[in-house]
């Protein structure tokens, strides 16, 4: 009878290790967990899209509907229109020769648009245009699920001499005035609680972004981490006068970044801080040239349709990255790494860099000082501790492993190629993914 039973013993005793090992990966198993995987299936498309235009309302010098064609006719889906402390929505009449663009700028409108669209006349003998609204431009230049329009302001303020510069992206109501402070940082938290005032009481999504905060010297780390309700900053400004790689003096934007993050997590329990890319332009006639020219810096957000409230959904969840010319096929956070897949151009090579904080680290820092020793108004220098490269892969798929004590980790897509118009000469094209929480501080 034991002979008969033995089969039977065995493929029970067999079963029941399967079991046991089954039990012991599911822990394991679990923290495999995709926590976001970003890439264009059914229902998701990527788009690509500029949040940071001047045009003739403010200091641009070029028309507002001229403006939307370019980015229309070179790839992008989508353009947010910024002007400094005015939306297009009034009567405004322009002196042409006057105007920024002058006579280059009227002469080009007039022949890419009908006798009928440009409103011109003769005022003392000087000619005219007015320019269009924005519910005209939209109209005209947008088109439905294919290129949208979006109405915006550079909110453009101060402390001192210091410039704060904050973007309002998807404004459906009055300018937003400046709002002034007693620092640099409250200036920022005056706009911010500006903006999102309006956008409880009326319901209607606005981001804000804080702006090149290296334009002057303008917005140190230690302003930008301690701003409640602004999540988001240019890490990449196209103009080139805004500094982003910093010099000896002063931190480039993506240690910011780091400061920034490593901060909020860990002493002022605030959320993620994410890095966008823009172009700022001002200057649409002479490219490429040294100017503040467009086509330099983008977001490519992770939509389920083109409208003002599916971006800025997705963008406030970090569903995008932020690029200079490096696109990128996915993203997938795990609970147990963060993979990056480049959309690999032939004769390209590419590094991918994994850059965070670890739990730990040495948070002592120290003033930066002048020639006589007397302390600067700058960010403060911190360990090396703070935005380590973790890892680095040669190629267009990368991913790094958690090790259990990250707070955070991001990644930064280098080319081999040169940016063809950069904002600072030998700059790379580039991508950016935005952090995730690493083991050590995930909620």
């Amino acid at each position: 009878m034991f002979q008969r039973l033995r089969p039977l013993l065995v493929t029970l005793s067999v079963a029941g290790i399967c079991a046991l090992v089954l039990v012991l990966q599911r822990p394991e198993a679990a923290t495999s967990e995709v926590v976001s995987q970003l890439k264009a299936a059914e229902g998701l498309t990527w788009y690509r899209g500029n949040i940071h235009t001047h045009s003739l309302w403010s200091d641009g010098d070029d028309y507002p509907e001229m403006i939307g064609l370019w980015y229309r006719e070179h790839g992008y889906d989508f353009l947010c229109y910024t002007d400094h402390n005015v939306l297009p929505q009034i009567e405004k009449w322009i002196d042409v020769e006057k105007s920024k663009g002058g006579m280059k700028a009227y002469e080009k409108l007039v022949r890419k648009f009908p006798k009928n669209w440009v409103e011109q006349r003769m005022n003392n003998g000087r000619l005219e245009v007015q320019l269009k609204k924005f519910p005209e431009v939209a109209a005209e230049i947008g088109i439905p699920d294919e290129f949208l329009l979006i109405q915006g302001e550079e909110v453009t303020d101060r402390f001192g001499n210091l410039p704060v510069h904050m973007n309002a992206t998807n404004v459906t109501g009055d300018v937003f005035p400046p709002m002034g402070g007693e620092s640099v940082y409250d200036v920022m938290q005056n706009n911010v609680n500006a903006v999102v005032a309006r956008r409880e009481r009326t319901g209607e999504p606005t981001l804000i972004h804080l702006n090149h905060p290296n334009f002057r010297w303008g917005v140190t780390a230690e302003d930008l981490m301690r701003v409640r309700g602004e999540n988001f900053f240019e890490v990449y400004n196209g103009h080139p006068g805004v500094n982003n790689r910093g010099d000896e003096t002063h931190a480039g934007t993506e240690r910011i970044w780091d400061i920034v993050l490593t901060m909020r997590l860990t002493e002022l329990d605030l959320p993620l801080m994410y890095g966008l890319a823009t172009d700022d332009g001002h200057s649409y006639h002479n490219i490429p040239s040294r100017s503040s020219e467009p086509g330099r810096g983008w977001v490519v957000v992770l939509a389920d349709s083109l409208n003002p409230a599916a971006l800025i959904a997705a963008l406030e969840h970090g569903r995008f990255y932020a690029s200079s010319g490096v696109a990128l096929k996915s993203i997938t956070h795990t609970r147990e790494s963060l993979q990056v897949e480049v959309e690999a151009q032939p004769e390209t090579e590419y590094t991918v860099e994994f850059i965070g904080t670890r739990r730990g680290f040495d948070a002592e820092s120290e003033p930066v000082k002048d020639k006589d020793g007397n302390p600067l108004p700058v960010t403060r220098k911190y360990s090396d501790d703070i935005g380590e490269v973790l890892k680095t892969v040669e190629g267009s798929s990368a991913a790094y492993a958690f090790q259990g004590d990250e707070l955070y980790v991001r990644a930064r897509v280098t080319s081999s190629r040169k940016h063809p118009n950069p904002s600072a000469p030998g700059d790379p094209e580039q991508a950016w993914v935005q952090p995730v929480h690493g083991p050590a501080s995930r909620p």
